[in-house]
């Protein structure tokens, strides 16, 4: 099977809105979480969320375009502009029968669905609904004016696994280029779920932190004193290329993907098996397609979104994966900086992989205050600071409701 390559990188998150402005968020260990601004918070459990912050679609599209796409799709083709030029690609007369995307996203359009239906429950019964409210609304809409707008014609398509969505997205476009479908792919993911339905509906599963004094610090995996993550918005894009095609144009190549896992947990709509077990085999998966074993890796950006229940057996799938070689692995949850982008966590923090391989800095786990008596202190959990070290290879987990487990697998690339 032939080797797949990361040229371009796109990022639109709480911490900054380009890829160098996300990376030097994560490397100061910066939170993104601040009080809701997008509407009013004020009645809800929880009152604060990791927003994208000075963002206006009309800066990087026309005014008519903008209108006719939820916020999910604005994020998505943003960020995959940012990727495509970052490749290198603007110009290039690319073959795109041999060109794809595929993109994530767990929910889509709820903006758009929230306020379609407000408006008409609020209104006098009189069907009056937008001439775009289902193409905006639908979660592959994405995908589609994205290859509408490149001119790819190769595989076209949104995965939906909740939080591992983006994740899978990335791992089949992998694997179609790995399989010789196609040579190039546009993928990730992106989510705008920071509204009244997406945060009223997160606490009433009581899901999200409530620390409303204090949301800054809300983000705490593998805090003892962790009580729920912090929402997210945002999306993230790579590009992704066989070995040879990226060679025939002389591209700059960030990192080669060596493998991809996937697994169900089989247990629970919601929560995570208590012991691991389906985190414990994504990454067996992963390692074994990789042909690596657990000596290779340095570096894991865990799931890890300060959940009781979800960041134990994270890390008790981990020693159950590595053993001894735990020990001597860099952990880390940036999530702790997002907050939970959803369907595009995947994407983003592969990105936070690919930056850490590049420039042999661990992006922290911050917000961590008082140790947890459940979590062995042998393994570091790269708390508070960054920390430099020479990244041969990362592994990425992304874990969905429904029990959804990604794992994919970077390594530095040489010839």
């Amino acid at each position: 099977m032939r080797r797949v390559v990361v040229t371009g990188l796109g990022a639109l998150t709480p911490l900054g809105n380009t890829v160098q402005e996300y990376w030097e968020g994560l490397v100061a260990g910066r939170s993104g979480a601040a009080p809701i601004t997008k509407f009013d918070a004020s009645l809800f459990r929880t009152r604060f969320a990791a927003e994208v912050k000075g963002f206006d679609p009309e800066n990087h599209m026309d005014r008519k375009e903008a209108r006719k796409m939820d916020p999910y799709t604005h994020y998505a083709m943003v960020t995959a502009e940012e990727a495509f030029k970052d490749a290198g690609l603007e110009g290039l007369a690319l073959n795109g029968e041999r060109a794809g995307v595929i993109w994530g996203s767990g929910i889509g359009g709820m903006y758009t669905v929230y306020h379609e239906f407000k408006a008409f429950f609020e209104g006098d019964g009189t069907p009056k609904f937008n001439p775009f409210f289902v193409p905006k609304m639908i979660s592959d809409i994405a995908a589609g004016l994205l290859s509408i707008r490149y001119g790819f014609h190769g595989p076209n398509y949104t995965t939906v696994s909740a939080c591992a969505s983006s994740n899978n997205a990335i791992i089949d476009a992998f694997n179609y280029i790995r399989w010789g479908v196609a040579d190039l792919f546009i993928t990730g993911g992106s989510e705008a779920a920071i509204n009244e339905p997406g945060v009223a509906g997160f606490n009433a599963m009581k899901a999200l932190s409530e620390r409303n004094d204090d949301p800054s610090t809300a983000s705490r995996p593998f805090d003892l004193d962790r009580d729920g993550f912090v929402l997210g918005e945002g999306g993230g894009a790579l590009i992704l290329e066989s070995l040879d095609h990226a060679l025939a144009r002389g591209a700059r190549i960030y990192a080669e993907i060596a493998g991809a896992g996937l697994s169900a947990d089989a247990h629970h709509i919601t929560a995570p098996h208590p012991e691991g077990l389906g985190a414990t085999l994504v990454m067996k998966n992963a390692l074994r397609d990789s042909g690596l074993g657990p000596a290779d890796i340095d570096y894991i950006n865990v799931h890890g979104t300060s959940t009781p229940l979800g960041d134990l057996s994270e890390i008790k799938a981990i020693q159950n994966v590595f053993g001894q070689d735990a020990y001597q692995l860099n952990v880390s949850s940036t999530k702790s900086m997002t907050g939970h982008l959803l369907g595009a966590a995947g994407a983003v923090e592969a990105i936070a992989s690919i930056k850490a391989i590049c420039e042999g800095i661990i992006p922290p786990t911050i917000n961590h205050f008082t140790d947890d008596p459940a979590f062995d202190p042998g393994i570091n959990l790269t708390f508070n600071q960054a920390q430099n070290r020479t990244v041969r290879a990362a592994l990425s987990n992304t874990f969905g409701f429904g029990g959804h487990n990604t794992s994919v697998v970077f390594k530095a690339y040489r010839a």
